[in-house]
């Protein structure tokens, strides 16, 4: 199981930002070539992160490339498949199953041309339109190779222009459309659907209320846009030590239930079955492979 529980966007020609990489506490991160990098500075942000996407300890890095309709898009795919230390590309504005096949199709041609097997970039596609929202089980179950998907809902951005929704910090306006694109995901059968930027980097309090939010929702992670949004990204995305000794306790009773032929049980005055043993299973292995990634990262 991957997490991705912070992922920060860093603009890919941004010499200050790619030398700070190294020192920070995302679970990955996402160098940006698409609306951070002016036209004239695109080669520039090529060069310079996959400079930088070669020091980054362990497969986190991936590449935001441009979109499908920006006419960079080949270059992109050309330059990064295949490097070393690529976790796979962030694919903009992917409104409909068909823009997925066709970015699918140029990446197995470049893996064909490289001798990579082919399927073996991965992708995370963002849903940023109410198109995207409305078929967006099937652009995310359009191509084999897609990993999950992030939501992308920040403040004026994509999503806001083509709903003409208002955006707030309480969220009401863009609810809809936020929970539609994570029930598509968890049907398309992603378990770690992403949620958007939180864009008010000054605004702690309304960053720290959103992500508990987006975690109560069933999102498992976030993309971020500035360091001091990480810390609270990973702490958040974490199961508490209350709810992993509970569901650990709910594994032990339901399965002391299981060897005497029993399917329920209680714990805590609370029901136990196969639904609540499922449910605690899944958290454990998330706490699981957020363990496993801490260690690789030396962070225990």
């Amino acid at each position: 199981m991957n997490i991705w529980r912070s992922l920060l966007f860093v603009p890919a020609n941004q010499e200050r930002m790619l030398r700070k990489v190294n020192s920070l506490a995302a679970d990955g991160f996402i160098f940006d070539l698409e609306d951070t990098v002016p036209v004239e500075e695109k080669q520039n942000a090529r060069e310079m992160s996959r400079e930088c996407i070669a020091s980054v300890v362990g497969n986190r890095s991936w590449v935001r490339i441009n979109a499908i309709s920006s006419g960079f898009i080949h270059q992109d795919i050309e330059f990064f498949t295949g490097i070393d230390g690529l976790a796979g590309f962030i694919v903009p504005k992917q409104d409909s199953p068909e823009d997925v096949a066709m970015v699918d199709r140029l990446i197995s041609s470049v893996e064909i041309s490289k001798d990579l097997p082919v399927g073996s970039t991965p992708i995370i596609v963002m849903i940023e339109s109410a198109n995207g929202v409305l078929d967006s089980r099937a652009v995310m179950n359009a191509a084999t190779r897609t990993q999950t998907m992030i939501y992308g809902g920040g403040e004026d951005g994509d999503m806001n222009v083509s709903l003409g929704a208002t955006w707030t910090s309480e969220g009401p306006e863009m609810m809809f459309v936020r929970q539609f694109s994570l029930v598509s995901a968890r049907a398309a059968g992603f378990d770690f659907p992403l949620d958007g930027v939180f864009s008010n980097v000054q605004d702690f309090d309304g960053f720290e209320r959103d992500t508990m939010l987006s975690c109560r929702l069933g999102f498992r992670g976030r993309t971020v846009i500035h360091p001091n949004q990480i810390e609270a990204a990973n702490r958040i995305y974490t199961p508490t030590k209350e709810r992993i000794e509970y569901y650990t306790r709910v594994i032990e009773a339901f399965n002391l239930a299981l060897s005497k032929g029993i399917a329920s049980t209680t714990v805590d005055g609370k029901l136990v079955d196969v639904a609540m043993a499922k449910t605690a299973q899944r958290l454990l292995d998330h706490v699981v492979a957020i363990r496993a990634l801490e260690a690789l990262l030396g962070r225990t």
